[in-house]
Formats: structure tokens, C-alpha cells, sequence
């Protein structure tokens, strides 16, 4: 091989690599450009997602749920304050906190500015893990490989006081408002004429959850109770985290819709907003929107926040979900369509 030869394979060979350089070099542009676009837009790009579940009684007037769930505040989120107090604006009969309201312990004034026109609604809430404990340094890509060895979540516990969040405090403002705490127990509201049987759980991502099964319906489980008993009823379960064990429990009490939040909606998803996790033993397919287990519909939000040491999402921005509970068909109508059909 001549000398010539040999410097034109070389020359050949050293544009390959500068080549090589130059496709690392736009990869790794584009991944700091995607992930800048999931810190600094996505993140904020806050959006009301809105669903309707017909599980009332035939004949019942509707009743609009607003669906909050993981706020995860940070002190000086004031574009997240500004949208949760305008969700007001949507009217909602009945708000739902399902938790993880901190991701600081400094954030609970924030909190409550961002919550205080809603909590002139009636309304419920459950805590999740970042309403005790605040969040740790952490990658965070931890949870894509993290989330397969999470099981059904019994047991993970921290005890560490220096990790306290607030929130005791944070409870007696949501009672002082006159929101039910469903803290493994029961509960009842009476929103427009519709009675509303609350079962509701602490953190099963925690194991702190222990089910109080659903009170008995007046007039009808046998417990000699009149009050309300002319009303139409509806069963919500009500919890944090919907690992799969939680939402068969809910099932077999007689829930008849079950609303839930913890996931992110997998948080960065691939386009379309594919989750590639749950944080659970959810399928991340269901890590978002409205899935049904034992042919009960599950409610479960993207939430509102991330924790302050993995601020960003991809193709999953932030959300407040407005539900709408409605009338299933009465029997009457449905054989009427039926006919109608045939």
C-alpha cells in the first residue's frame, strides 16, 4: 500500500470520527433543548383536563369535581398560586385533594393562598407521602428502574423528624374550612341533592393505608337510618397512590368510582404522552385519565407539581382534572333505545 493510499484512508478515517463528533454533538443539543423545554415550559404549562362518569342514580342533577392532586408547592410558584385560585372560576360543586401538597417545608402559606377560594367548596382530601415527609435529593431518572421494585408499597416508612412537613397545620386549615379528612375513614356530603359516601385511605404508597369499608346507606344496608334516605347516592374511594391492591379493595367495598393521584402521569413520557412509568404497580398505560378496575372507573390525575429536585415533565404537562358525575340511563331509556335500534 503506497504512502498516498495510507494518508487517504487516514484522512478518510478522521472525517468518520469528526463525523461521529458532530451527530454526538447535535444529539446531545437537542436532549439539552428537550430537557430545558420540560423545566422551563412544560412544567408551567398548567392545563383542566375535563371527564364525565355517569354513576349517579338515574334523575340526579350532575355534580362537577374538580380533581386536585400532587401540587407539590414550592415557595415563589406563582404561576401555579394564580392558576389554582382561578380554577374557582369553573365553578366546581365539590373539590377533591388527593395529596402530596408539599415539596417544602416552607410552602404550606403558599399552599393555602393557592387553595383558600376553593375551600369555601365543600370538599375532601387524603394525604399522600409529600404531605409528611419532604422530598430528598435524588437523579432524577432514579424512578424509571426505581418503580419496578416498589411492589404493593407496604412498609416504605420514614420516621425522620428533621423530614416533617407541616402537615398538621395543614389539616386543621382544610377542617377549619370544613373539609372532610378521609384519613382511613369514612364521610358524607350532600351536594346538589346527590349524597355522596366517601371512603377514603392514608398513603398506601406508605402502607399507612387501612380501609374503612363505606358506611351504610340509609334506607337501604339495614342500618334503620332515615335521614337522607329519599336522596340519590353515589360511593367515591378516595386515595393517593392507586396501587392495584387499593383499587380491588375500593371494588369489592362497593365503590362506584375511585379518584386517585401520585403517578405524574409518568411525568416524562415519550410523545403522545405514553407514561413509561406509574411510580406504582399501576400499568403505566392507566398512569393517567380514566381507566376502570372491576368495571369501576378510576379517576387518576397527572397532578399539578414534580418534586423541587426533579422539576421538569415531557409530553405531561401539569393538570386539574374537572369531572363531571352524572346520571347512568335509567332502565326505562336504555330499553327504549334499545328498541329504537333494533
Amino acid at each position: 500500500m503506497s504512502d498516498d493510499r495510507g494518508r487517504s484512508v487516514r484522512t478518510g478515517g478522521g472525517q468518520a470520527l469528526r463525523g461521529a463528533m458532530t451527530l454526538l454533538g447535535a444529539g446531545a443539543a437537542a436532549a439539552g433543548a428537550t430537557l430545558a423545554y420540560g423545566r422551563f415550559v412544560e412544567l408551567n404549562r398548567f392545563h383542566v383536563r375535563r371527564e364525565t362518569l355517569a354513576v349517579l342514580p338515574p334523575g340526579a342533577r350532575d355534580v362537577r369535581v374538580l380533581h386536585l392532586s400532587d401540587l407539590h408547592m414550592i415557595p415563589g410558584q406563582r404561576r401555579k398560586v394564580d392558576f389554582v385560585r382561578g380554577l374557582a372560576e369553573l365553578e366546581p360543586d365539590l373539590v377533591l385533594d388527593t395529596g402530596d401538597n408539599f415539596s417544602h417545608l416552607d410552602a404550606l402559606p403558599w399552599l393555602l393562598e393557592a387553595l383558600d377560594p376553593l375551600l369555601d367548596l365543600p370538599g375532601a382530601y387524603v394525604p399522600g407521602s409529600n404531605c409528611y415527609f419532604a422530598p430528598q435529593p435524588k437523579n432524577p431518572a432514579r424512578y424509571l428502574w426505581l418503580h419496578t421494585s416498589l411492589g404493593t408499597g407496604v412498609g416504605r416508612r420514614r420516621e425522620d423528624p428533621a423530614a416533617l412537613l407541616p402537615f398538621r397545620e395543614m389539616h386543621e386549615a382544610f377542617d377549619a374550612r370544613g373539609w372532610l379528612g378521609l384519613v382511613n375513614t369514612t364521610g358524607e356530603l350532600v351536594v346538589n341533592g346527590v349524597r355522596i359516601d366517601f371512603s377514603g385511605v392514608d398513603d398506601p404508597h406508605l402502607g399507612y393505608d387501612r380501609h374503612p369499608g363505606f358506611a351504610p346507606r340509609p334506607g337501604r344496608d339495614g342500618d334503620g337510618s332515615v335521614q337522607a334516605a329519599g336522596a340519590p347516592s353515589v360511593r367515591l374511594g378516595v386515595a393517593h397512590a392507586p396501587y392495584l391492591r387499593t383499587l380491588e379493595r375500593f371494588a369489592r367495598d362497593g365503590a362506584e368510582a375511585v379518584f386517585a393521584g401520585h403517578t405524574h402521569g409518568g411525568q416524562i413520557c415519550l410523545p403522545g404522552g405514553r407514561a413509561l412509568v406509574s411510580n406504582c404497580d399501576l400499568p403505566p398505560s392507566r398512569a393517567k385519565g380514566v381507566s376502570h378496575d372491576e368495571g369501576i372507573p378510576v379517576q387518576v390525575s397527572a397532578g399539578l407539581g414534580t418534586s423541587r429536585f426533579a422539576p421538569v415533565r415531557l409530553f405531561c404537562p401539569p393538570e386539574a382534572v374537572l369531572v363531571t358525575l352524572t346520571a347512568r340511563p335509567s332502565d326505562e331509556s336504555a330499553g327504549a333505545g334499545d328498541a329504537a335500534s333494533a
